[in-house]
């Protein structure tokens, strides 16, 4: 009985490690920049892309910076698959009132260019 217990608490706290992981940094992510000015004629507009991080078990307080990180690297990922090197126009939603009760992603979306180095 005591093992069949222990062995499911392992397989649940593996579970919820799994869904409360944090978005990476691909290695072509890295190169990816945010910009405040909006790139010149020289540069080429991909479209958009979005990045986003759950925060179901964190919830609408826990971890909000982390989950914004997340959700940024996750943009920048997105962007480089995309062939991009810069993301413009960045922005994310304002919380609304959903959010106050009910544990909403954290997302970010932006414009992306591929500029020349």
């Amino acid at each position: 009985m005591r093992v069949k217990l222990s062995a499911g608490m392992v397989v649940a706290a593996l579970l919820l490690a799994g869904c409360s992981s944090s978005k990476s940094l691909s290695t072509a992510g890295e190169s990816v920049r945010f910009v405040q000015e909006q790139p010149g004629s020289e540069c080429q507009l991909l479209g958009t892309a979005t990045g986003e991080q759950s925060n179901w078990l964190s919830g609408p307080g826990g971890g909000e910076g982390g989950s914004m990180r997340s959700a940024a690297n996750d943009l920048r990922n997105q962007a480089a698959v995309m062939g991009g090197n810069v993301l413009y126009g960045v922005s994310s939603p304002d919380q609304n009132l959903l959010s106050s009760f009910v544990p909403t992603a954290s997302t970010m979306a932006g414009q992306v260019y591929k500029c020349p180095n």
